[in-house]
Protein backbone atom coordinates (compact mmCIF):
# COMPACT_ATOMS: atom_id res chain seq x y z
CA UNK A 1 0.00 0.00 0.00
CA UNK A 2 0.96 3.63 -0.66
CA UNK A 3 1.16 5.60 2.25
CA UNK A 4 0.31 9.35 2.04
CA UNK A 5 3.31 11.61 2.83
CA UNK A 6 4.80 14.55 0.83
CA UNK A 7 7.51 13.33 -1.39
CA UNK A 8 10.65 12.52 -0.08
CA UNK A 9 9.37 12.89 3.63
CA UNK A 10 9.69 10.16 5.94
CA UNK A 11 6.06 9.99 7.30
CA UNK A 12 4.91 10.50 10.68
CA UNK A 13 5.04 6.72 12.17
CA UNK A 14 1.86 6.88 14.05
CA UNK A 15 -0.49 7.55 11.45
CA UNK A 16 1.49 5.62 8.92
CA UNK A 17 0.55 2.47 11.45
CA UNK A 18 -2.75 3.46 11.82
CA UNK A 19 -3.00 3.71 8.22
CA UNK A 20 -1.66 0.45 7.48
CA UNK A 21 -4.03 -1.11 10.86
CA UNK A 22 -7.26 0.44 8.45
CA UNK A 23 -6.41 -0.90 4.85
CA UNK A 24 -5.28 -4.39 6.16
CA UNK A 25 -2.88 -5.08 3.27
CA UNK A 26 -1.58 -8.31 2.79
CA UNK A 27 2.58 -8.14 2.72
CA UNK A 28 4.28 -10.35 0.53
CA UNK A 29 7.38 -10.15 2.88
CA UNK A 30 7.07 -9.02 6.39
CA UNK A 31 11.23 -8.34 7.93
CA UNK A 32 11.34 -8.66 11.80
CA UNK A 33 14.72 -7.18 13.07
CA UNK A 34 15.88 -3.42 11.89
CA UNK A 35 19.91 -4.14 12.12
CA UNK A 36 22.36 -4.42 9.26
CA UNK A 37 20.71 -7.49 7.42
CA UNK A 38 16.64 -7.11 8.20
CA UNK A 39 17.11 -3.35 6.85
CA UNK A 40 19.37 -4.85 3.65
CA UNK A 41 16.63 -7.71 2.81
CA UNK A 42 13.25 -5.13 3.17
CA UNK A 43 15.01 -2.72 1.30
CA UNK A 44 16.11 -5.69 -1.56
CA UNK A 45 12.42 -6.67 -1.49
CA UNK A 46 11.13 -3.37 -2.04
CA UNK A 47 13.87 -2.70 -4.98
CA UNK A 48 12.37 -5.76 -6.61
CA UNK A 49 8.69 -4.42 -6.42
CA UNK A 50 7.48 -6.68 -3.16
CA UNK A 51 5.05 -5.05 -0.61
CA UNK A 52 7.24 -5.13 2.36
CA UNK A 53 6.88 -4.58 6.08
CA UNK A 54 9.85 -4.57 8.37
CA UNK A 55 9.45 -4.36 12.23
CA UNK A 56 11.84 -3.18 14.72
CA UNK A 57 11.29 -3.30 18.70
CA UNK A 58 14.01 -0.73 19.33
CA UNK A 59 15.75 2.00 17.45
CA UNK A 60 17.05 0.96 14.50
CA UNK A 61 20.42 -0.78 14.60
CA UNK A 62 19.80 -0.53 18.28
CA UNK A 63 21.92 -3.80 18.88
CA UNK A 64 24.92 -5.67 17.35
CA UNK A 65 24.81 -3.20 13.82
CA UNK A 66 25.65 -0.07 15.81
CA UNK A 67 27.99 -1.92 18.18
CA UNK A 68 31.04 -2.31 15.06
CA UNK A 69 34.25 -1.29 14.98
CA UNK A 70 33.23 1.28 12.03
CA UNK A 71 35.04 -0.78 9.22
CA UNK A 72 33.97 -1.76 5.67
CA UNK A 73 36.73 -4.60 4.93
CA UNK A 74 37.46 -7.64 3.22
CA UNK A 75 38.59 -9.29 6.27
CA UNK A 76 42.38 -9.67 6.39
CA UNK A 77 42.15 -12.38 9.84
CA UNK A 78 39.83 -14.47 7.52
CA UNK A 79 42.81 -15.01 5.19
CA UNK A 80 44.56 -17.31 7.89
CA UNK A 81 41.81 -19.54 8.25
CA UNK A 82 41.70 -20.06 4.56
CA UNK A 83 39.00 -18.21 4.04
CA UNK A 84 38.87 -16.82 0.86
CA UNK A 85 35.54 -17.26 -0.27
CA UNK A 86 34.58 -14.77 2.06
CA UNK A 87 37.47 -12.74 1.67
CA UNK A 88 36.30 -11.83 -2.09
CA UNK A 89 32.77 -11.78 -1.09
CA UNK A 90 33.51 -9.16 1.23
CA UNK A 91 35.73 -7.00 -1.09
CA UNK A 92 33.31 -6.50 -3.31
CA UNK A 93 30.49 -5.90 -1.39
CA UNK A 94 33.22 -3.49 0.40
CA UNK A 95 33.47 -1.76 -3.48
CA UNK A 96 29.95 -1.67 -3.91
CA UNK A 97 29.07 0.06 -0.41
CA UNK A 98 32.37 2.29 -2.13
CA UNK A 99 29.79 3.59 -4.76
CA UNK A 100 26.20 3.46 -3.60
CA UNK A 101 26.65 5.06 0.00
CA UNK A 102 29.91 7.37 -0.60
CA UNK A 103 29.50 9.80 1.53
CA UNK A 104 29.54 7.23 5.00
CA UNK A 105 32.11 4.49 3.04
CA UNK A 106 35.73 6.04 2.89
CA UNK A 107 39.47 4.52 2.26
CA UNK A 108 41.38 4.15 5.10
CA UNK A 109 44.80 3.79 5.15
CA UNK A 110 45.99 0.88 7.83
CA UNK A 111 49.32 0.79 9.12
CA UNK A 112 50.82 -2.91 10.95
CA UNK A 113 53.39 -2.43 13.03
CA UNK A 114 56.44 -5.43 12.73
CA UNK A 115 59.27 -6.25 15.63
CA UNK A 116 60.83 -8.66 13.75
CA UNK A 117 61.87 -9.45 10.42
CA UNK A 118 60.00 -12.67 9.97
CA UNK A 119 56.47 -10.74 10.76
CA UNK A 120 57.61 -8.44 7.99
CA UNK A 121 58.02 -11.18 5.73
CA UNK A 122 54.52 -12.61 6.91
CA UNK A 123 52.61 -9.46 6.95
CA UNK A 124 54.03 -8.52 3.93
CA UNK A 125 52.68 -11.79 1.78
CA UNK A 126 49.50 -11.97 3.76
CA UNK A 127 48.61 -9.02 2.53
CA UNK A 128 49.62 -8.78 -0.97
CA UNK A 129 47.41 -12.00 -0.55
CA UNK A 130 44.25 -10.11 0.78
CA UNK A 131 45.21 -7.55 -2.56
CA UNK A 132 45.61 -9.94 -5.04
CA UNK A 133 42.35 -11.52 -3.58
CA UNK A 134 40.55 -8.70 -3.68
CA UNK A 135 41.36 -8.11 -7.34
CA UNK A 136 39.55 -5.28 -9.15
CA UNK A 137 37.79 -4.15 -6.03
CA UNK A 138 41.11 -3.76 -3.82
CA UNK A 139 41.37 0.17 -2.56
CA UNK A 140 44.97 0.42 -3.17
CA UNK A 141 48.21 -2.18 -3.05
CA UNK A 142 49.77 -2.44 -0.19
CA UNK A 143 53.43 -2.18 0.39
CA UNK A 144 56.21 -1.88 3.04
CA UNK A 145 57.19 0.99 5.00
CA UNK A 146 60.84 1.48 6.40
CA UNK A 147 61.40 1.97 10.21
CA UNK A 148 61.99 5.91 9.41
CA UNK A 149 58.66 5.94 7.85
CA UNK A 150 56.94 4.18 10.40
CA UNK A 151 57.98 6.48 12.95
CA UNK A 152 56.73 9.36 10.80
CA UNK A 153 53.20 7.81 10.56
CA UNK A 154 52.77 6.20 14.01
CA UNK A 155 54.78 9.13 16.28
CA UNK A 156 53.01 7.21 19.01
CA UNK A 157 54.19 3.56 18.61
CA UNK A 158 56.74 2.11 20.71
CA UNK A 159 60.48 2.07 18.13
CA UNK A 160 62.12 -0.39 19.93
CA UNK A 161 62.75 -3.29 17.78
CA UNK A 162 60.62 -1.40 15.16
CA UNK A 163 62.01 -3.05 11.84
CA UNK A 164 59.00 -1.29 9.83
CA UNK A 165 55.71 -1.53 9.13
CA UNK A 166 52.85 -2.90 5.85
CA UNK A 167 50.55 -0.46 4.96
CA UNK A 168 47.52 -1.35 3.36
CA UNK A 169 43.56 -0.25 2.80
CA UNK A 170 40.43 -1.24 4.06
CA UNK A 171 37.12 1.07 4.18
CA UNK A 172 36.05 3.01 7.29
CA UNK A 173 31.91 3.82 7.94
CA UNK A 174 29.07 5.08 10.58
CA UNK A 175 27.41 2.11 11.31
CA UNK A 176 24.06 4.01 12.46
CA UNK A 177 24.11 6.71 9.73
CA UNK A 178 24.21 3.93 7.45
CA UNK A 179 21.27 2.14 9.02
CA UNK A 180 19.30 5.44 9.16
CA UNK A 181 19.75 5.63 5.17
CA UNK A 182 18.82 2.11 4.59
CA UNK A 183 15.68 2.72 6.74
CA UNK A 184 14.87 5.94 4.46
CA UNK A 185 15.65 3.96 1.03
CA UNK A 186 13.23 1.06 1.83
CA UNK A 187 10.54 4.18 2.34
CA UNK A 188 12.29 5.68 -0.82
CA UNK A 189 11.40 2.39 -2.54
CA UNK A 190 7.72 1.98 -1.23
CA UNK A 191 8.28 -0.17 1.18
CA UNK A 192 7.14 0.42 5.08
CA UNK A 193 9.29 0.48 8.56
CA UNK A 194 8.28 0.63 11.50
CA UNK A 195 10.27 0.79 14.99
CA UNK A 196 9.11 0.25 18.57
CA UNK A 197 7.00 -2.69 17.29
CA UNK A 198 7.66 -6.22 19.49
CA UNK A 199 6.33 -9.43 17.50
CA UNK A 200 4.47 -11.01 19.67
CA UNK A 201 3.55 -14.53 18.16
CA UNK A 202 3.46 -15.98 14.53
CA UNK A 203 0.37 -16.99 12.88
CA UNK A 204 -0.43 -20.13 10.81
CA UNK A 205 -2.98 -21.12 8.55
CA UNK A 206 -4.38 -24.77 8.34
CA UNK A 207 -1.50 -26.29 6.86
CA UNK A 208 0.95 -25.12 9.47
CA UNK A 209 2.49 -22.74 7.22
CA UNK A 210 2.97 -18.53 8.75
CA UNK A 211 0.57 -16.28 7.07
CA UNK A 212 1.42 -13.34 9.10
CA UNK A 213 1.84 -12.55 12.95
CA UNK A 214 0.97 -10.43 15.84
CA UNK A 215 2.24 -7.46 16.54
CA UNK A 216 2.30 -4.54 19.46
CA UNK A 217 3.20 -1.22 19.63
CA UNK A 218 5.45 -0.37 22.56
CA UNK A 219 4.77 3.82 22.56
CA UNK A 220 0.93 3.10 22.90
CA UNK A 221 0.74 -0.60 24.12
CA UNK A 222 -1.80 -1.49 21.24
CA UNK A 223 -1.60 -4.76 19.70
CA UNK A 224 -2.73 -5.98 16.09
CA UNK A 225 -1.86 -8.71 13.03
CA UNK A 226 -0.24 -8.16 9.89
CA UNK A 227 -1.03 -11.13 7.29
CA UNK A 228 2.14 -12.18 5.07
CA UNK A 229 2.92 -14.36 2.49
CA UNK A 230 6.21 -14.88 3.68
CA UNK A 231 7.65 -13.96 7.07
CA UNK A 232 11.68 -13.28 7.51
CA UNK A 233 13.33 -13.70 10.86
CA UNK A 234 16.59 -11.41 10.93
CA UNK A 235 17.03 -10.83 14.20
CA UNK A 236 20.69 -11.30 15.15
CA UNK A 237 21.16 -12.74 18.07
CA UNK A 238 17.64 -13.24 19.06
CA UNK A 239 17.10 -15.34 16.38
CA UNK A 240 16.56 -18.67 18.19
CA UNK A 241 13.23 -16.57 20.69
CA UNK A 242 11.68 -16.09 16.97
CA UNK A 243 12.76 -19.56 16.36
CA UNK A 244 10.97 -21.03 19.44
CA UNK A 245 8.06 -18.74 18.48
CA UNK A 246 7.57 -20.86 15.25
CA UNK A 247 8.20 -24.44 17.08
CA UNK A 248 8.85 -24.88 20.50
CA UNK A 249 12.35 -26.87 21.01
CA UNK A 250 14.21 -26.10 18.12
CA UNK A 251 18.13 -26.78 18.20
CA UNK A 252 20.04 -23.58 18.95
CA UNK A 253 21.60 -21.76 16.21
CA UNK A 254 23.42 -19.43 17.70
CA UNK A 255 26.63 -18.91 18.93
CA UNK A 256 26.59 -15.35 20.58
CA UNK A 257 30.28 -13.68 20.81
CA UNK A 258 30.99 -10.20 22.59
CA UNK A 259 32.84 -7.66 21.22
CA UNK A 260 33.75 -4.71 23.79
CA UNK A 261 35.00 -1.45 21.93
CA UNK A 262 36.89 1.48 23.89
CA UNK A 263 36.87 5.16 22.35
CA UNK A 264 39.85 6.98 24.09
CA UNK A 265 41.58 10.22 23.91
CA UNK A 266 43.36 10.49 20.33
CA UNK A 267 46.64 12.04 22.16
CA UNK A 268 47.57 8.22 22.99
CA UNK A 269 47.67 7.85 19.64
CA UNK A 270 48.45 10.70 17.01
CA UNK A 271 47.96 9.78 13.93
CA UNK A 272 45.38 9.82 11.04
CA UNK A 273 46.11 6.53 10.17
CA UNK A 274 44.75 3.35 11.23
CA UNK A 275 46.57 0.27 12.84
CA UNK A 276 46.24 -3.17 12.72
CA UNK A 277 47.60 -4.89 16.06
CA UNK A 278 48.36 -8.49 13.99
CA UNK A 279 48.08 -11.15 16.70
CA UNK A 280 47.11 -10.17 20.23
CA UNK A 281 47.84 -12.50 23.25
CA UNK A 282 44.02 -15.10 22.69
CA UNK A 283 44.92 -15.34 18.98
CA UNK A 284 43.32 -12.54 17.23
CA UNK A 285 43.43 -8.94 15.59
CA UNK A 286 42.72 -5.75 17.11
CA UNK A 287 41.75 -2.65 15.43
CA UNK A 288 43.25 1.38 17.20
CA UNK A 289 41.07 3.49 14.41
CA UNK A 290 40.34 7.31 14.40
CA UNK A 291 36.70 8.02 15.32
CA UNK A 292 35.78 11.94 15.32
CA UNK A 293 37.87 13.13 17.16
CA UNK A 294 39.12 10.15 19.02
CA UNK A 295 40.23 6.75 18.67
CA UNK A 296 38.35 3.57 18.89
CA UNK A 297 40.20 0.97 20.01
CA UNK A 298 38.33 -2.94 19.67
CA UNK A 299 37.48 -5.67 19.78
CA UNK A 300 37.40 -8.89 22.31
CA UNK A 301 36.11 -12.06 21.24
CA UNK A 302 33.97 -13.46 24.57
CA UNK A 303 31.77 -16.29 24.12
CA UNK A 304 28.53 -15.22 26.30
CA UNK A 305 25.15 -17.55 27.59
CA UNK A 306 23.55 -14.23 28.10
CA UNK A 307 21.50 -12.84 25.64
CA UNK A 308 20.59 -9.13 26.35
CA UNK A 309 20.06 -5.99 24.35
CA UNK A 310 22.28 -3.76 26.64
CA UNK A 311 25.30 -6.10 27.00
CA UNK A 312 27.79 -5.00 29.28
CA UNK A 313 31.46 -5.08 28.82
CA UNK A 314 33.55 -6.93 31.25
CA UNK A 315 36.21 -5.67 33.55
CA UNK A 316 38.61 -8.46 32.09
CA UNK A 317 37.57 -7.37 28.20
CA UNK A 318 38.55 -3.79 29.27
CA UNK A 319 41.73 -4.48 30.98
CA UNK A 320 43.02 -6.64 27.92
CA UNK A 321 42.18 -4.34 24.93
CA UNK A 322 43.93 -1.61 27.44
CA UNK A 323 47.03 -4.00 27.78
CA UNK A 324 46.92 -5.23 24.39
CA UNK A 325 47.10 -1.36 23.10
CA UNK A 326 49.40 -0.62 26.14
CA UNK A 327 52.12 -2.86 24.54
CA UNK A 328 52.47 -0.87 21.26
CA UNK A 329 51.95 3.06 22.81
CA UNK A 330 54.29 4.93 23.73
CA UNK A 331 51.67 6.78 26.37
CA UNK A 332 50.14 3.88 28.52
CA UNK A 333 46.51 4.20 28.50
CA UNK A 334 44.48 3.44 31.95
CA UNK A 335 40.96 2.69 32.90
CA UNK A 336 40.70 6.48 33.64
CA UNK A 337 41.48 7.75 30.34
CA UNK A 338 38.23 5.44 28.72
CA UNK A 339 36.04 8.29 27.27
CA UNK A 340 33.67 5.33 26.63
CA UNK A 341 32.58 2.20 26.55
CA UNK A 342 30.15 0.03 24.06
CA UNK A 343 29.56 -3.87 23.57
CA UNK A 344 27.78 -5.58 20.84
CA UNK A 345 26.90 -9.09 20.62
CA UNK A 346 27.90 -11.09 17.34
CA UNK A 347 25.21 -13.65 15.97
CA UNK A 348 27.82 -16.38 14.68
CA UNK A 349 25.73 -19.47 13.45
CA UNK A 350 26.89 -22.26 15.74
CA UNK A 351 29.52 -24.59 13.86
CA UNK A 352 28.75 -28.14 12.68
CA UNK A 353 32.63 -28.72 13.50
CA UNK A 354 31.68 -28.70 17.17
CA UNK A 355 34.05 -24.98 17.24
CA UNK A 356 34.05 -24.14 20.64
CA UNK A 357 36.06 -21.09 20.57
CA UNK A 358 33.42 -17.99 18.69
CA UNK A 359 36.89 -16.54 16.94
CA UNK A 360 36.96 -20.40 15.00
CA UNK A 361 33.75 -19.65 13.93
CA UNK A 362 32.96 -18.44 10.29
CA UNK A 363 31.98 -14.98 10.41
CA UNK A 364 29.53 -16.29 6.83
CA UNK A 365 26.25 -16.70 7.00
CA UNK A 366 23.34 -19.37 6.92
CA UNK A 367 19.92 -19.43 5.73
CA UNK A 368 17.04 -21.41 7.28
CA UNK A 369 13.61 -22.31 6.46
CA UNK A 370 11.39 -24.31 8.51
CA UNK A 371 8.36 -26.60 7.89
CA UNK A 372 5.85 -23.73 8.81
CA UNK A 373 8.37 -21.63 6.04
CA UNK A 374 9.76 -19.20 8.44
CA UNK A 375 13.11 -18.01 6.83
CA UNK A 376 15.57 -17.02 9.30
CA UNK A 377 19.11 -15.63 8.23
CA UNK A 378 21.89 -15.71 10.63
CA UNK A 379 25.71 -14.71 10.74
CA UNK A 380 27.11 -12.30 8.39
CA UNK A 381 28.54 -9.14 9.09
CA UNK A 382 27.93 -5.27 7.87
CA UNK A 383 29.99 -5.58 4.76
CA UNK A 384 27.86 -8.33 3.29
CA UNK A 385 24.49 -7.04 4.23
CA UNK A 386 23.91 -6.63 0.46
CA UNK A 387 24.47 -9.77 -0.20
CA UNK A 388 23.01 -11.49 2.37
CA UNK A 389 19.79 -10.02 1.73
CA UNK A 390 19.46 -10.72 -2.00
CA UNK A 391 20.25 -14.28 -0.79
CA UNK A 392 17.12 -14.15 1.14
CA UNK A 393 14.78 -12.53 -1.06
CA UNK A 394 16.05 -15.45 -3.63
CA UNK A 395 15.43 -18.35 -1.70
CA UNK A 396 11.93 -16.94 -0.66
CA UNK A 397 11.06 -16.39 -4.56
CA UNK A 398 12.24 -19.86 -4.70
CA UNK A 399 10.51 -21.62 -2.07
CA UNK A 400 7.41 -20.28 -2.13
CA UNK A 401 7.75 -20.31 -6.37
CA UNK A 402 7.20 -17.14 -7.12
CA UNK A 403 8.55 -15.61 -10.36
CA UNK A 404 11.90 -14.93 -10.43
CA UNK A 405 12.74 -10.33 -9.49
CA UNK A 406 16.36 -9.75 -10.01
CA UNK A 407 17.95 -7.82 -7.51
CA UNK A 408 19.19 -3.79 -8.28
CA UNK A 409 20.74 -3.42 -5.08
CA UNK A 410 24.67 -3.75 -6.38
CA UNK A 411 23.55 -0.43 -8.44
CA UNK A 412 21.50 0.85 -6.12
CA UNK A 413 22.08 4.32 -4.72
CA UNK A 414 21.36 4.47 -0.85
CA UNK A 415 19.70 7.78 0.62
CA UNK A 416 21.75 10.56 1.02
CA UNK A 417 24.58 8.93 -1.55
CA UNK A 418 27.08 12.04 -2.80
CA UNK A 419 30.41 10.93 -4.77
CA UNK A 420 32.33 13.87 -3.68
CA UNK A 421 31.77 14.53 -0.07
CA UNK A 422 33.56 16.92 2.03
CA UNK A 423 34.79 15.34 4.95
CA UNK A 424 36.14 18.18 7.10
CA UNK A 425 32.49 19.55 7.47
CA UNK A 426 31.86 18.15 10.77
CA UNK A 427 28.00 16.75 9.30
CA UNK A 428 29.66 15.17 6.07
CA UNK A 429 27.80 12.02 6.82
CA UNK A 430 24.29 13.60 6.42
CA UNK A 431 25.26 13.26 2.59
CA UNK A 432 22.77 15.24 0.17
CA UNK A 433 20.67 15.90 3.28
CA UNK A 434 23.02 18.36 4.64
CA UNK A 435 21.49 21.10 2.16
CA UNK A 436 17.90 20.23 3.53
CA UNK A 437 18.63 20.55 6.87
CA UNK A 438 18.35 24.56 8.54
CA UNK A 439 21.14 25.00 10.44
CA UNK A 440 20.42 28.19 12.15
CA UNK A 441 19.30 26.10 15.42
CA UNK A 442 20.70 26.51 18.72
CA UNK A 443 23.79 24.91 19.59
CA UNK A 444 23.17 21.97 22.22
CA UNK A 445 27.43 20.86 22.35
CA UNK A 446 29.64 22.65 19.86
CA UNK A 447 32.22 20.30 21.02
CA UNK A 448 30.50 17.20 19.76
CA UNK A 449 29.10 19.85 16.84
CA UNK A 450 25.25 18.97 17.26
CA UNK A 451 22.53 21.96 17.12
CA UNK A 452 19.29 21.66 18.03
CA UNK A 453 18.11 21.44 14.68
CA UNK A 454 19.53 17.83 13.83
CA UNK A 455 17.45 16.46 16.50
CA UNK A 456 14.51 17.91 14.60
CA UNK A 457 15.63 16.20 11.47
CA UNK A 458 16.53 13.11 13.29
CA UNK A 459 12.40 13.08 14.63
CA UNK A 460 11.06 14.51 11.16
CA UNK A 461 13.10 12.10 8.98
CA UNK A 462 14.80 9.36 10.91
CA UNK A 463 11.92 8.02 12.60
CA UNK A 464 13.74 9.35 16.04
CA UNK A 465 11.67 8.05 18.97
CA UNK A 466 14.02 8.31 22.03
Amino acid sequence: MQISQPANIIPDRNQALNEILTAGTLWDIIVIGGGATGLGTALDAAARGYKVLLLEQCDFAKGTSGKSTKLIHGGVRYLAQGNFKLVREASIERGLLCKNAAHLVENKTFIVPVYTFLDAIKYRIGLKLYDWVSGKYSLGPSYFLNSKKAKEILPAVITKNLKGAILYHDGQFDDSRLAINLMQSIWENNGVAFNYVQVKKLNKNEEGKICGLQAIDLETGKEFSFMAKAVVNATGVFTDNILQMDSAGQAVTIAASQGVHLVLPKFFYGSDKAMLIPKTSDGRVLFIVPWHQNILVGTTDTPVDTISIEPKALEEEIEFILKTVSAYLINKPGKKDVLSVFAGLRPLAVSNKGNKKTREISRSHKIIVSKSQLFSIIGGKWTTYRLMAEEMIDTIEKKMKWPHKKTITKNLSLHGNQQSTNRSNPHYYYGTDINNIDWDGEWISKPLNICSSQVKWAVQQEMCRT
